[in-house]
């Protein structure tokens, strides 16, 4: 295989698996459900997209179509903001509360009448 395009794969998994990482990293640490609902939905879209964009350029060196890896990329594009759309939609279903805090000004004041 060419080197050039070894490296690029190379370089786009590397690129991957730092927003692997941090999707990783904001599960953790993020003290919210919907907070950390929004960094591995986002970071793992990117991260799969990488690796299976990588594949798919290693696969088209090789002679193959890269069919499969473009399926897969389709499906996890598809699938994770509407699952995290749904569980968020759940979670608001049940009422649970949010640790962020609310800007001032940002709701409107009730008046008891």
């Amino acid at each position: 295989m060419h080197p050039v395009i070894e490296w690029t794969a190379a370089i786009l998994i590397v690129i991957a698996a730092c927003f692997l990482l941090v999707g990783a990293i904001g599960l953790v640490r993020l003290p919210d459900f919907y907070m950390r609902l929004h960094a591995p939905t986002k970071a793992s879209t990117l991260g799969v997209g990488g690796v299976l964009i990588a594949s798919m350029l290693v696969a088209a060196v090789q002679g193959r179509a890269g069919v499969a890896e473009l399926l897969i990329t389709l499906f996890v594009f598809i699938t994770a903001p509407v699952s995290a759309n749904l569980m968020a939609q759940a979670a608001l279903h049940l009422k649970l509360a949010s640790r962020a805090p609310v800007p001032r000004g940002a709701v409107p004041e009730r008046r008891e009448g």
